[in-house]
């Protein structure tokens, strides 16, 4: 499915499974995207920095570009287990 520059503003969007979608340049603006799935997705300078329980696997997920706060970090790195403190 091709979203690309789609504007998300104060969404619920949990569950919602965005795999194989182009969301490329797209506007996540106060989103809990918590259980939200993206496998293959294209998050090609999506825009994340406001919404909050995403969880994006960067190796199966085209993310160049996207812009994600320094809050959200944990979002990128949860497959890892690791721990920052």
């Amino acid at each position: 499915m091709k979203l690309k520059k789609i504007i998300f503003k104060n969404c619920s969007l949990k569950e919602v499974d965005f795999s194989e979608t182009d969301l490329s340049c797209a506007l996540f603006d106060d989103c809990n995207l918590d259980k939200a799935g993206f496998d293959n997705t294209n998050l090609e300078a999506a825009n994340f920095r406001t919404s909050i329980n995403y969880a994006i696997a960067p190796k199966k997920n085209n993310i160049i570009k996207a812009k994600f706060s320094h809050a959200g970090w944990h979002g990128l790195l949860y497959k890892y287990k690791i721990e920052i403190s």
